[in-house]
């Protein structure tokens, strides 16, 4: 067995920062034109300012049309530079956010330790919400930056007009975007208890609607319910320790840049009077001074989003770069193209080599159920061996052993999954096979009467096949197995809930079949019309010794029979 070198997830600020690489043609373009948009608005009060002095000078009414005409130019190119920032920027959030999802639910097909720990529900609300979240770093940073450059265009004017005047914006913005800084780290632990909370409730949401009729059946919608309404109203109260905290932030800026905007106006006022300066100076003071509110806004928004980021990108980071905790087998191309296992050591049982042939059918019996799960997962690929290797198939070197490994076995499990509206639908894997592969599968499967009465493989069921019986959805999910046509297939108690007589008839197909391909099968099973029908049979009994016969000649052994016969 070869283990991976241990790889490190990488840190919140190292995925926004990947972000903003990846998207830095539109974070370029973005910001270029919303720096103009702010730097438009910031200089209307100076426009206005000077048209107005024209005007009270006794200009003539050609060069205030004139004057006039260029303020509306200015709000001509304010509107498009916000315009084309906007659209650059969405685009560009929107596109980041796909790709982030397509690539963490990628890692989790890929590499299913990846989401040890983490239940559906929570993936859903991480794949989501989170990977939003993340993308938004281009936006954010376009929106600090632009609000800066409007501050500084807003503190030269007012210099021009007057020092002091301009050093009480340049004195007092500066510590108001320092405390705000201040409060990101609290802020944006605020924030991830907020997506946490809301990550568990979506997650136990998810297990509640799954296991709705097991709950029905022993009367556990109130106990579930109630379990719910915890977790629920724990997440309320992390969204409003959140929202309060955001809103003192916000709240605490917006008074001090109020503050500092009245005291400017009330200080150009007295200097007009005075006569330090003219009407339209001090329109343009009276004008510029409340415009300082609006980028100081903007940025203090941008920071507190940027945390949320941050959260969320700590959340999404392991999906993304964390290595497996799994240790990944040493798979090589088996020269037969079947299966090897060699000294392969699963739980606790004592290691073993094994090997099966093109067409060969393999049943597996354990008494313990849990090295049932563990060897079927070992043979999936989704967990090393303890100890030895497996080798499948024909596949060259240059493949990644996960990938080689998956390139050859599918591992259909026992809890059934099914998608789509119709049976065809529920049986495409994406592998354009022909429909013929498709009936046939439906005919091992003994479905075909079923797909007869329902006038064809196109009719619509409900979703996910609740329409039809466990057996039935059983039997569908063992033919989408059998249609994806793997050189290795491994069934874990494929047929539990279909009648014997019926269970017979499908295990005589299914092996008939998979012979037929020159497949081959594994079987994870106690049942006897499937072992039967196997070449061998590996039983692992308690004392974890690994016994290879037919089931005809382990029926002898009584742990076997206890456990196939019971």
């Amino acid at each position: 067995m070869r283990v991976l070198p241990h790889v490190r997830a990488r840190p919140p600020r190292s995925v926004l920062i990947e972000v903003l690489r990846r998207r830095r043609r539109a974070l370029a373009v973005g910001c270029l034109a919303s720096t103009v948009h702010q730097v438009c608005e910031a200089l209307v009060p100076l426009a206005v300012g000077l048209t107005v002095e024209r005007a009270v000078a006794g200009g003539d009414a050609g060069r205030t049309a004139v004057a006039l005409g260029l303020i509306l130019l200015l709000f001509a190119v304010l509107a498009t530079g916000g315009g084309v920032s906007y659209w650059v920027l969405t685009r560009a959030v929107q596109q980041e956010a796909h790709r982030l999802r397509v690539a963490a639910v990628g890692r989790v097909l890929a590499e299913p330790g990846a989401a040890v720990g983490r239940t559906p529900g929570e993936l859903l609300s991480v794949v989501t919400s989170d990977a939003a979240a993340t993308a938004r770093v281009p936006a954010l940073l376009t929106r600090v930056l632009s609000s800066v450059v409007a501050l500084a265009v807003t503190a030269v004017v007012l210099l021009r007009i007057d020092v002091v005047l301009g050093l009480c914006v340049v004195l007092a913005v500066p510590p108001l975007v320092v405390a705000v800084d201040a409060a990101g780290p609290r802020l944006e632990a605020r924030l991830r208890e907020r997506q946490q909370a809301a990550g568990l409730t979506a997650a136990l949401a998810a297990e509640l609607v799954r296991a709705l009729r097991v709950l029905r059946g022993f009367g556990g919608q109130a106990e579930a319910a109630r379990r719910y309404r915890t977790l629920s109203h724990d997440c309320l109260r992390a969204d409003v320790t959140a929202a309060r905290a955001s809103a003192l932030v916000l709240g605490a800026t917006l008074t001090a840049t109020a503050a500092v905007t009245t005291a400017v106006v009330a200080l150009a006022a007295v200097m007009a009077y005075s006569g330090r300066i003219g009407v339209a100076q001090f329109v343009t003071v009276a004008a510029t001074a409340p415009f300082v509110a609006d980028p100081v806004a903007g940025a203090t928004a941008a920071v507190q989003q940027w945390a949320a980021a941050r959260a969320s990108a700590s959340r999404l980071g392991p999906l993304l770069h964390g290595a497996s905790a799994l240790a990944r087998q040493a798979v090589t191309p088996a020269p037969d193209g079947g299966l090897r296992l060699r000294a392969v050591g699963v739980a606790d049982v004592v290691p073993f080599s094994l090997d099966l042939a093109q067409g060969e059918a393999l049943g597996v019996v354990t008494v313990d159920p849990a090295v049932a799960s563990a060897f079927v997962e070992v043979l999936a690929g989704d967990r090393p061996p303890r100890t030895g290797a497996v080798y499948a198939g024909r596949t060259s070197s240059d493949v990644a052993p996960t990938q080689r490994l998956r390139r050859h076995v599918l591992a259909a499990p026992h809890a059934v999954h099914l998608f789509g509206r119709t049976v065809g639908e529920m049986l495409d894997s994406g592998r354009d096979h022909p429909p013929a592969r498709h009936a046939r599968a439906l005919d091992v499967a003994a479905l075909g009467a079923v797909t007869a009465a329902r006038g064809a493989a196109a009719a619509e069921l409900s979703d996910g096949a609740t329409d039809l019986s466990g057996g039935q959805r059983q039997r569908l999910a063992l033919a989408r197995a059998v249609a994806a046509d793997a050189p290795v297939l491994v069934l874990h108690d494929p047929l539990t809930a279909v009648d014997a007589v019926t269970e017979d008839e499908v295990a005589g197909r299914l092996f008939m079949a998979r012979r037929t391909d020159g497949g081959v099968t594994v079987v994870v099973t106690s049942s006897p019309p499937l072992l039967a029908r196997c070449d061998r049979v590996l039983f692992i009994g308690h004392d974890g010794i690994p016994v290879l016969a037919t089931h005809a000649t382990l029926l002898d052994v009584p742990d076997y029979a206890e456990t196939v016969l019971r």
